[in-house]
């Protein structure tokens, strides 16, 4: 499946990195598909930006940077996978809204781990892909 795409992680848990580089093997994205925010390599254009993010309260500096520059310019389209609590992912989700792009009404609630586990359950790994296609299928 060709769709442009970016997978962005927000992270010091090795398992969100895990995610990221999962979906992109599984949608054959180009290598530079994914990312640290802030990204090396800006958003351009992209149709879909997924953000896999650990948050619990407010956001730091550079990942509000980030979210707030994130217009219809760079993504049509922002979907989010949360570590955290829904305070932290409304902290994210207000940024996306206000900076102009479509914010993916499904937000995948995931529970991140200790920092240096980056091993996915079948079962993990399932939901993540079920979520990603469904959110790739129903794109606007």
């Amino acid at each position: 499946m060709a769709i442009k795409m970016r997978v962005l992680y927000w992270s010091n848990k090795a398992k969100m990195k895990t995610i990221a580089n999962e979906i992109k093997n599984e949608f054959n994205l180009t290598m530079n598909a994914v990312d640290k925010i802030p990204p090396a390599y800006s958003c351009d254009k992209e149709r879909i930006v997924i953000l896999c993010i650990s948050i619990k309260e407010e956001p730091e500096d550079q990942l509000r940077l980030f979210c707030n520059g994130l217009s219809k310019q760079r993504a049509q389209n922002v979907a989010l996978i949360i570590d955290g609590n829904e305070k932290g992912a409304k902290y994210v989700k207000d940024m996306i809204i206000k900076a102009g792009t479509n914010l993916i009404d499904e937000v995948l609630f995931i529970k991140g781990g200790l920092p240096f586990f980056s091993k996915l359950s079948d079962e993990e790994r399932k939901t993540v892909m079920e979520w990603a296609y469904r959110v790739v299928d129903n794109l606007q």
